[in-house]
């Protein structure tokens, strides 16, 4: 065997890691749980274990899982994942129009809940652009293939603004640690069954359910991306219920301007000591409990937030918002 021979896998190895060092490739493509470890080659996302199990029930012909680290990938498998771009760019084709009241599932959604989301999004093409959806409900061969060919072709023809879908339609990712709740309202007899949402743009995303609790402590990492023409990222807390719609309890909105503005003010945080850059101030006219201070801690922008629910008689919730460029 030649040394070219011999060098080609450790090259596609290499390509294949260096696609997945990418930011918004560094988290599941429809949960956003951190440190995703397998893939979709033909879709060309990286998800993570669980998202995996419901993308093999999937079959082959939607949707070809593989381990990055695990499985060998031909050069043609590691071009097409090239060739999307990545996790926000995918994104950007599989959930452009997510209807209202679809919750995209968090890391520690049910089996139930992912299984509905991903089919929902790669089987079915809900979300998809009008134009990019197969015309008939059957998965045949044919069919899968033109669908596959429509969507390179509008990657394809996107080929020029390749960093536009990463870094100008989405700027960025914003990672929300949801860290707890504090007197929160009772919606049942004598407690809650709280779980937060969040949502900016198209997305919604939502930590897990805490039973029987006002005061939840949840310690769980979000992930939105970011668009250049961004708003607020509105939050909302409602209480689950099994045979009846869940009771809101409570919402603010989340302006994520003076973290943005401080963090692409510093530039590389990786290159500044640890240092207060930028301030988010309490006003009448938004959530906050106090001033919001935003820091660069161990080489990364993060903001700590003490939010009052709002149109609710009770309830306080804690973050932490993390600010991660795609340019990084």
């Amino acid at each position: 065997m030649s040394r070219m021979e011999l060098g080609r896998p450790a090259s596609v190895k290499r390509r294949l890691k260096d696609l997945l060092l990418q930011s918004d490739n560094r988290i599941c493509a429809d949960c956003g749980a951190p440190d995703p470890k397998w893939a979709s080659a033909n879709i060309g996302v990286f998800i993570c274990l669980k998202c995996c199990g419901v993308h093999r029930s999937l079959g082959t012909h939607v949707s070809k899982v593989l381990s990055v680290t695990l499985d060998e990938w031909s050069e043609d498998e590691v071009d097409a994942m090239i060739e999307v771009g990545g996790n926000a760019s995918a994104n950007s084709i599989y959930e452009a129009f997510i209807p209202d009241g679809v919750l995209k599932p968090g890391r520690d959604s049910s089996h139930e809940e992912r299984s509905k989301f991903i089919r929902s999004k790669y089987e079915l093409q809900q979300f998809l652009k009008p134009s990019l959806r197969i015309s008939s409900g059957k998965n045949s061969a044919s069919l899968q293939a033109s669908f596959s060919r429509k969507i390179l072709d509008s990657f394809r023809s996107n080929t020029s603004q390749k960093k536009t879908v990463g870094m100008v339609e989405f700027i960025g990712l914003l990672k929300v640690k949801v860290i707890k709740g504090v007197n929160l309202a009772i919606r049942d007899m004598m407690s809650s069954d709280p779980y937060v949402v969040l949502s900016l743009g198209q997305q919604t995303t939502q930590t897990a359910i805490i039973k029987s609790n006002l005061n939840p402590v949840w310690n769980e990492e979000l992930m939105l991306s970011v668009p250049q023409d961004y708003g607020p990222v509105k939050l909302r807390v409602f209480d689950h219920d099994t045979f009846s719609s869940d009771d809101i309890m409570g919402e603010a909105e989340i302006d994520i301007q003076p973290l943005l503005t401080s963090a692409m003010a510093f530039g590389d945080p990786e290159m500044f000591a640890n240092m207060q850059i930028g301030k988010w101030l309490k006003s009448d006219d938004n959530a906050l409990i106090e001033d919001s201070i935003i820091n660069i801690v161990d080489g990364k922008v993060r903001q700590n937030i003490l939010l009052k629910l709002q149109n609710v008689e009770s309830g306080e919730i804690e973050l932490e918002l993390e600010w991660m460029p795609l340019a990084q």
